[in-house]
């Protein structure tokens, strides 16, 4: 996979100014996957106004039209399956698996953004003037910069896109340095489908060039709409910049999302769903369980039904049959050791798992966690999870909410009347009842509060985002005026 990865302007493929380019290597073999067009900020503003000139002409295709290109790219990225999960094991190092589900689910994105297309209302509202139409109206917006990135790299790409294309904006897609070739990959689906040149626009760049590539397309006039996902340090950064150009922002950050085990919870439920979510991706996932608050009644047998679970989970060499491939990098491996020697040093329990030394790690689980320690407080964003002891529902709830995040959130317990109470009280965007913390639907919408971020994809909530709101009136009759 080592062809080069180039820009996408205005429908024609580019080299980035200068034929500069960077490499991504295999986090296992650490031999170069790909290589890929290292744009600078004149790449960037070429994007931007090649999205801008596509704009006019974009917003007044017909529903049915966009609705139609849509589907059409969804049948197309599955097409797609077998590159987008071999560059997924090369770029991540996560196992087949989890490409193909990507896939799946992003896919499903696209053909629920399909059906927004005649799904974007207005309203028409009582006004105090005689013979006055006043109408409320939703609008594109403009161009929309879209940034995802590689931990869920189909799913999250297609999120940057689809919304916003299905409504009659047009998108400049930057991509993650950590995954050049699977967001070039969505890109092509869009434009083998047949949407129009300009409509979508692509641009990669290496780690050192973000700034001046982000900045260079936040400040353009043309882009009236940014969306972000990734890291909660980057997402203020983001926020900052969007704040001083008054452009409207979607920003979905980090989490800490808590899944509470209540007295009376099913316990085998209960540990399918936390190892589901505290595991799948290696733990890398925004909506990763990373705390789990038990009960202390059943708190001996929950652990150990989940500590033989963990164990048992395979991991390993993701071109295999496991379930814990390789993290994306040593900087993971650091941090989550890091985290587990403090958890230790201040009287933490290793129930599963262990230190390691290479990114391929196992399901590691630390009992008896006290808000002492940094892991209850600091996202690990990979395999090594928390459990703490906790008693009855008011100190759940007081341990569930002890976080600046606040994306997702579960609770597991038989009485549904009493866990959801539980769950009304849990402060975070998204929350579920004897489910995981991980699942995600196109439809809903999908965000997080406090250091998770805000606004909201998915469903009408994007297109609200995606849109303007406008109000437009017709007077039908004679206005009298007072002079």
């Amino acid at each position: 996979m080592t062809d080069t990865v180039l820009l996408s302007i205005g429908g024609l493929d580019a080299e980035a100014t200068g034929g500069h380019t960077f490499e991504r290597h295999n986090p296992v073999s650490h031999e170069v996957a790909t290589r890929a067009a290292a744009a600078g900020a004149e790449d960037a503003i070429a994007a931007v106004e090649a999205a801008a000139a596509a704009f006019p002409a974009w917003s007044q295709t017909s529903p049915a039209e966009r609705r139609a290109l849509l589907d059409a790219a969804a049948a197309t990225l599955e097409a797609k399956a077998d590159q987008f999960a071999a560059a997924t094991l090369a770029e991540t190092g996560a196992p087949g698996y989890w490409g193909h589900f990507n896939v799946d689910l992003a896919a499903g994105m696209l053909r629920e953004a399909a059906a927004l297309t005649t799904q974007v209302h207005g309203e028409t509202i009582p006004s105090n003037v005689p013979g006055s139409l006043a109408m409320a109206v939703r609008q594109p917006a403009g161009v929309v910069l879209g940034m995802a990135p590689w931990n869920a790299p189909v799913i999250l790409g297609v999120r940057a896109l689809a919304t916003p294309l299905a409504v009659g904006n047009t998108v400049v897609f930057k991509a993650s340095e950590k995954c050049p070739r699977i967001h070039r990959l969505v890109v092509d689906a869009l434009l083998e489908a047949g949407l129009p040149d300009g409509v979508v626009n692509f641009v990669s760049h290496s780690a050192d060039d973000a700034p001046a590539v982000v900045e260079a397309m936040i400040s353009h006039p043309a882009v009236r709409r940014v969306n972000f996902t990734g890291s909660t340090a980057v997402g203020r950064i983001i926020g900052r910049l969007c704040g001083e150009h008054l452009t409207p922002c979607v920003l979905e950050l980090g989490g800490k999302a808590p899944l509470v085990v209540l007295d009376d919870a099913d316990l085998d439920d209960a540990v399918d769903g936390a190892a589901f979510g505290a595991f799948a991706n290696s733990g890398q996932i925004c909506m990763s369980t990373e705390r789990i608050i038990v009960d202390e009644a059943v708190a001996d047998e929950f652990v150990r039904r989940l500590a033989a679970k963990a164990t048992g989970l395979p991991y390993g060499d993701p071109s295999g049959q496991v379930v814990l491939g390789s993290v994306i990098d040593d900087s993971t491996v650091e941090r989550c050791n890091e985290l587990l020697d403090d958890a230790l040093a201040h009287g933490a329990t290793l129930v599963a798992g262990e230190r390691v030394t290479s990114t391929l790690m196992p399901a590691t689980l630390l009992d008896g966690v006290t808000p002492a320690m940094r892991i209850w407080s600091e996202e690990s964003f990979g395999p090594v999870k928390s459990i703490r002891r906790v008693r009855g529902v008011e100190e759940a709830i007081e341990a569930a909410n002890d976080t600046s995040y606040g994306l997702s959130a579960a609770v597991f317990g038989a009485d549904a009347a009493r866990a959801l109470e539980v769950a009304g009280r849990i402060e975070s965007g998204i929350c579920h009842v004897n489910g995981p913390t991980v699942h995600d639907e196109p439809q809903m919408p999908f965000g997080g509060v406090k250091a998770s971020g805000w606004g909201r994809f998915g469903g009408l909530a994007g297109v609200h985002e995606f849109t303007d709101l406008r109000w437009i009136t017709v007077q039908t009759g004679q206005r009298h005026y007072p002079f």
